[in-house]
C-alpha cells in the first residue's frame, strides 16, 4: 500500500524512490472493518488518511442527532480534521463506509516532507488550494444550488459512489432528505439521464 500512495505522488510530481524513502518511513498501514469509527468528534489525532482501498467519510452530528455529510473519501483521496493542525479537538467524525485499507500519516506530513523533499512544495500548495475551492463551492452550491444541480454535482465529483454510498448518506451529503433524492432522482430518469 505504500506503493499505491508512491504512485500517487510520482503522478502528480517527480519524485524518486530515494526522496520517496527519505520521507515514508512515518507513514503507517491500517486496515478499519466496516462501520469503524476511525476518528471521533473530540479526539486529538494527529494524522490524517490517504484511501487505499475502500471508502472513508467524514461526517458531523447535530444536537438533534442529525447526521451531516462534510466529505467521501474513496480510493487515492486524502481525508483528515483540520481543526487537529491548531492541536484543537477534532469536530468530525470518520468512520468507514466499508473494509478500508489507508496509510496513516501525521496531520504535519506534507509540510514535512516538502521541507526534505523541495519538488513535493508546489503539490503541498496545490493540496490545500484545491481544498479551500471544495469546499467554497460546497457552501455555495449549499447555500444556492437546486437540490438536483447539487445531485448532479456529486455525480460529478464522486462517479463512482452512487452505488457504493447508501442513499440516505447522499443525501445527507446534498443537505436534503432522502425523499426529495428520490424525487430528484425520478426525475432525472424521466428526462432519461444516466449517471
Amino acid at each position: 500500500m505504500i506503493d499505491q500512495f508512491k504512485s500517487y505522488l510520482k503522478e502528480k510530481i517527480e519524485i524518486t524512490d530515494e526522496q520517496f524513502d527519505s520521507i515514508s518511513s512515518v507513514l503507517k498501514v491500517k486496515k478499519f472493518d466496516k462501520n469503524e469509527i476511525v476518528q471521533y468528534t473530540g479526539d486529538l489525532n494527529k494524522h490524517g488518511f490517504f484511501v487505499c482501498k475502500g471508502l472513508l467519510r467524514a461526517y458531523s452530528i447535530d444536537s438533534k442527532g442529525k447526521e451531516h455529510i462534510l466529505q467521501f473519501a474513496p480510493e487515492n483521496w486524502l481525508v483528515s480534521d483540520r481543526n487537529n493542525m491548531n492541536n484543537e479537538p477534532s469536530i468530525f467524525f470518520i468512520d468507514a463506509i466499508e473494509t478500508t485499507e489507508v496509510i496513516v500519516m501525521p496531520n504535519n506530513f506534507m509540510e514535512q516532507a516538502a521541507i526534505q523533499v523541495p519538488c513535493l512544495q508546489p503539490m503541498h500548495a496545490k493540496l490545500l488550494n484545491n481544498s479551500i475551492r471544495f469546499m467554497q463551492k460546497r457552501i455555495n452550491m449549499l447555500l444556492s444550488a437546486t437540490a438536483e444541480e447539487r445531485y448532479l454535482d456529486f455525480i460529478k465529483l464522486y462517479p463512482n459512489l452512487t452505488l457504493r454510498v447508501p442513499q440516505w448518506m447522499i443525501a445527507s451529503y446534498l443537505g436534503i432528505t432522502p425523499e426529495s433524492l428520490s424525487r430528484v432522482r425520478k426525475e432525472l430518469a424521466n428526462k432519461h439521464f444516466r449517471p
